[in-house]
């Protein structure tokens, strides 16, 4: 109860640097958690935290999010169904899994959404750490999967989010409604997982320049 009014009292005052909606720190009690699940009240507001939670409407900024967008002319439903799709064979010619048969095909995956985009992925990784795999593909080019370096994987991801901005004037608008806050993931990380792995992140770079 004390944090929630001391947040209430950071929202109020006038030397706050934005108003910000209360609802983005509502307190979620534990049992209603899921296990994967970072509730919004866990942001640090006298951090400048927010968690970009799916409980309210800055879940549009994650990449369970359904936001359809066209990218390199092929349309996709979702960040995560791109992304998880990178993950399955091109093609017959491509035997990164060796014979091991996916339930999915790239296509399938592509037009995906949320844990059902992520479920399929799953799949595909036990398969990577079966054939010792540590790379995705696009476009039949190869790209390490888990790296600390902003390479190709991580560059990639970040023009895709910038596709499903330019396409989707909601989730411009959200993103610039976010203000100075330092965003944060509402599922649970590693510190060692690679910067393309980090949205969040992205979308405060992205944020920068557009308020630029």
């Amino acid at each position: 109860m004390l944090r929630f009014l001391l947040v209430f009292l950071f929202l109020s005052c006038s030397s706050a640097p934005q108003k910000y909606p209360f609802h983005w720190w509502e307190k979620v009690s534990n049992e209603k958690l899921a296990s994967w699940e970072v509730g919004p009240s866990a942001a640090d507001l006298a951090h400048n935290e927010v968690i970009l939670s799916k409980r309210n409407e800055l879940g549009i900024l994650s990449n369970f999010s359904h936001t359809p967008f066209i990218f390199d002319g092929k349309s996709y439903e979702s960040v995560e169904g791109f992304w998880q799709s990178l993950k399955y064979p091109e093609s017959d010619e491509d035997k990164r899994y060796g014979k091991s048969v996916l339930t999915y095909k790239r296509s399938e995956v592509e037009q995906m959404v949320a844990f059902e985009a992520k479920k399929a992925g799953d799949e595909a990784s036990k398969l990577m750490k079966k054939y010792d795999v540590n790379w995705v593909s696009y476009k039949n080019k190869k790209m390490d999967y888990r790296t600390q370096e902003k390479g190709n994987h991580y560059q990639l991801i970040k023009d895709v989010m910038l596709a499903k901005l330019d396409q989707n004037q909601n989730v411009k608008e959200t993103l610039l409604k976010t203000g100075s806050l330092i965003l944060k993931p509402d599922h649970h990380t590693s510190k060692n997982d690679p910067p393309a792995w980090k949205y969040y992140q992205i979308w405060m770079e992205i944020r920068d320049s557009l308020k630029e």
